[in-house]
C-alpha cells in the first residue's frame, strides 16, 4: 500500500512532538510574546518550517533515486529501507531516554546550522507574517534527529516528488504540537517533558521501526524493486 509510508511519517511527526517542543518550543513561544496577530505568525512560521522539510525531502528523494539508478534498485533500496527503520528504532529509544544514539546526527548538522543561524536574527522579533515565514524556513534546517529519521525514509522514496511528499506528511504531523506549543507555551512544554509521555511516544515510534524491519522479507516478495 503506497500510502502507508505517508501515514507512518504523519504519525511519527505527531508522536515525536515531545522532541519538537524541546527543539523548537522556544522559538514558537517567543512568537507569542507581544504579537497582536499571534495565530497568523505561528501559521506563517510553521508554513516556512514545513516548506523546508519538503525541500529537504525532495533533495533526499532525488539523491536516493540517483543512487539507485547507478547501483541497481534492490541492493541499495533495501539498504536504505533498513537504515530508515533503524533510524526509527534509534529515535524511539532516544525519546525514551534509553540512548543518545541520534545525537551524532544532530552534531553532523551543526556545521550547516552555524551558517544559517545568524541569518535568523534579522527576523527576530517577528512582528509580521512576512518575518515569521522566512524565520520558519531557516529553522526548518535546525539539526534534529527526528527530522533526520524522517529524511532517511525519504531517501527510499525513489523520486524527488515522493520524497517531498513524505516530508510534507511528516511536517503536517508536527503541526499540532508546535502550534499548541506557541499558544500554550510553558504548560505544553511541561506536559511534553513528562517521562510517561516521552516513554509512550518513544515506544510507538520504536514499534514503527521494528515493524518496518520485520516487513522487509514481505516487501521483497511483493514490491518490484529490482
Amino acid at each position: 500500500m503506497p500510502e502507508l509510508p505517508y501515514l507512518a511519517l504523519l504519525l511519527i511527526g505527531l508522536l515525536g512532538g515531545t522532541h519538537c517542543i524541546g527543539m523548537c518550543g522556544g522559538i514558537v513561544g517567543a512568537l507569542s510574546m507581544g504579537a497582536p496577530a499571534r495565530i497568523s505568525l505561528h501559521l506563517a512560521y510553521n508554513l516556512g518550517r514545513v516548506t523546508s522539510y519538503a525541500t529537504a525531502g525532495a533533495i533526499a528523494g532525488a539523491l536516493g533515486q540517483a543512487g539507485m539508478a547507478l547501483s541497481g534498485q534492490w541492493p541499495l533500496r533495501s539498504a536504505l529501507y533498513v537504515l530508515a527503520n533503524l533510524m526509527l528504532v534509534a529515535l524511539g529509544l532516544y525519546l525514551m531516554g534509553v540512548t543518545r544514539a541520534l545525537a551524532f546526527s544532530e552534531r553532523a548538522g551543526q556545521k550547516l546550522w552555524r551558517h544559517l543561524q545568524p541569518l535568523s536574527r534579522r527576523y527576530l522579533p517577528a512582528r509580521t507574517a512576512a518575518q515569521a515565514f522566512p524565520l520558519g524556513l531557516l529553522w526548518g534546517w535546525l539539526p534534529c534527529g527526528l527530522v533526520y529519521s524522517a529524511l532517511a525514509t525519504a531517501l527510499t522514496s525513489g523520486s524527488a516528488w515522493h520524497g517531498a511528499g513524505l516530508m510534507l506528511a511528516f511536517g503536517v504531523g508536527t503541526l499540532p504540537n508546535l502550534l499548541l506549543a506557541g499558544l500554550l507555551a510553558a504548560r505544553l512544554q511541561a506536559y511534553a517533558r513528562q517521562p510517561v509521555v516521552r516513554m509512550l511516544s518513544g515506544l510507538l515510534i520504536l514499534g514503527f521501526g521494528v515493524w518496518g524491519l520485520l516487513s522487509l522479507p514481505v516487501l521483497a516478495r511483493l514490491v518490484p524493486w529490482n
